[in-house]
């Protein structure tokens, strides 16, 4: 733990705090703050265990806040591009709130794989294609979305979406942000009716799902928010804090005939309970499939909610989560324990 503190390693986000006996402050393993030594050091399997201590939050690392959060210095201008999504931002615009333009860029290219100035024109054009598959005319939500120019508008449209305005009345549009959780962000796609997707930002080939996804439902996906997503956050935030045991969201998981009915089976097993592969290809009628049902759980795109990390080997040993195996044994025993609890 020590070493993974002086690496600053986030893939032990949300597995412990560390509290600093000389200041009396707590952290996160990822503090840029000056390192300890470490004898003067202790951990805390939880943020609770540390306060309990006599630990204060550290003001650097804000280890209370969810793994993944927005930054204090960044809230307002989030806030700002979320009440008005078609504003203009220059860099004098920054630079007249206190914000460094390229301290901005870079958190964006970070967290989000676009720049700020980038964000902003995904969620503008994002707005664009709910109004026009609304039946919006073109010309109007050109303007709206800020742009002078339809013939403009129609250029930056295309290169966002691969399609022309006029053909988007037919195409799917999937809302795409940032969750935070305890073990770090998660990002998640929604249409108006359902959620497709709900994977940690730094799982093992996330580009390829969201691909995959893409091709099967025909969707454009832009950066923005909704009522699916605003419900699976609080969802999310409740069953971290052991007050949820089942989700209520409703799901869109296309897929095979078998994937789907694995998925399904993946749903009920119960909170705080794990299954064997083995169990789970039976519970299907497949025995014979195990290594197949071990796949269609790989194939699943909507972590937690649909609880593939309850899945364990015939020995009990843990295997194949693309979130990290570390993570699937925090998920465990974050489910064990409030089981027991109840």
């Amino acid at each position: 733990m020590y070493e993974a503190l002086v690496r600053r390693d986030s893939s032990f986000e949300g597995l412990f705090v560390v509290g600093v006996k000389t200041t009396g402050i707590f952290c996160r393993p990822t503090c840029p703050a000056r390192k300890p030594r470490p004898d003067n050091v202790e951990y805390f399997s939880s943020v609770q265990g540390a306060l309990a201590a006599g630990y204060r939050p550290c003001l650097r690392c804000r280890p209370l806040e969810p793994a993944g959060a927005a930054p204090v210095w960044l809230r307002d201008l989030l806030a700002a591009v979320d009440a008005d999504p078609g504003g203009r931002w220059s860099d004098a615009d920054l630079r007249a709130r206190g914000l460094d333009p390229a301290r901005v860029r870079r958190w964006f290219r970070r967290e989000h794989g676009m720049t700020f100035h980038g964000y902003r024109r995904a969620r503008r054009l994002g707005a664009a294609l709910g109004q026009i598959r609304q039946g919006a005319p073109l010309t109007d939500t050109a303007y709206a979305a800020g742009y002078e120019s339809e013939s403009g508008f129609r250029d930056a449209f295309a290169r966002l979406f691969g399609t022309a305005p006029g053909r988007a009345r037919r195409v799917t549009q999937v809302t795409v942000n940032r969750l935070t959780t305890p073990l770090g962000p998660m990002v998640a796609a929604a249409t108006e009716r359902a959620l497709l997707l709900l994977e940690f930002s730094d799982r093992r080939m996330l580009e390829r799902q969201i691909a995959r996804l893409r091709s099967l439902v025909g969707a454009r996906f832009a950066p923005g928010d909704g009522e699916i997503l605003a419900r699976t956050q609080a969802q999310l935030d409740e069953y971290f804090a052991g007050a949820r045991t089942a989700f209520d969201i409703p799901l869109e998981v296309p897929g095979s005939a078998f994937q789907r009915a694995v998925w399904d089976e993946l749903r009920r097993i119960p909170y705080g309970e794990t299954r064997s592969y083995a169990e789970q290809a039976a519970a299907i009628g497949r025995p014979d499939a195990v290594r197949a049902v071990a796949r269609a759980n790989g194939d699943n795109r909507i972590a937690i909610l649909i609880p593939c990390h309850r899945v364990v080997g015939s020995d009990g040993r843990l295997t194949g989560y693309g979130g990290h195996l570390w993570r699937k044994r925090a998920l465990l025993d974050r489910e064990v324990t409030a089981a027991r609890a109840r």
